[in-house]
């Protein structure tokens, strides 16, 4: 599990590999992660879009920029925890991520960004770590 905290919410992501989903012959290597964002601070926020960077081990980098998680731009209250899993594929057996969340305080609309924890996606079919 990779964890990291910025302005009192705490990032978790735990990255799974898909076998199932996967073709390593075709080159199709998936990973599922599981974030979960707590909100540690005494306000009121809300995920408003998502940046991630995600980089295989040859070093092709893809970059991915959106609105909200899963279609969501869910309120996160103070004490409480948002969690979801997405997919990311890659042409490599092994790669990275890292990525930033755009969030919003409900009370004064104040923007500010929180950092995912640099994450590795290793497959049994790696041939080299890219981490």
């Amino acid at each position: 599990m990779y964890e990291q905290e910025t302005s009192g919410l705490h990032v978790r992501v735990e990255p799974q590999f898909l076998p199932e989903e996967s073709a390593p012959d075709e080159g199709r290597f998936v990973w599922a992660y599981t974030i979960e964002i707590e909100n540690r601070s005494g306000e009121s926020v809300q995920l408003i879009s998502r940046f991630w960077r995600i980089t295989d081990e040859n070093g092709l980098t893809q970059e991915v920029e959106g609105p909200g998680v899963i279609g969501q731009q869910p309120v996160i209250e103070p004490g409480e925890s948002f969690r979801y899993t997405s997919a990311a594929p890659l042409a490599a057996p092994s790669g990275m991520m890292m990525g930033a969340y755009s969030m919003r305080r409900v009370a004064g609309g104040d923007a500010f960004d929180i950092a995912v924890p640099l994450f590795a996606l290793d497959s049994p079919h790696q041939t080299r770590l890219a981490n």
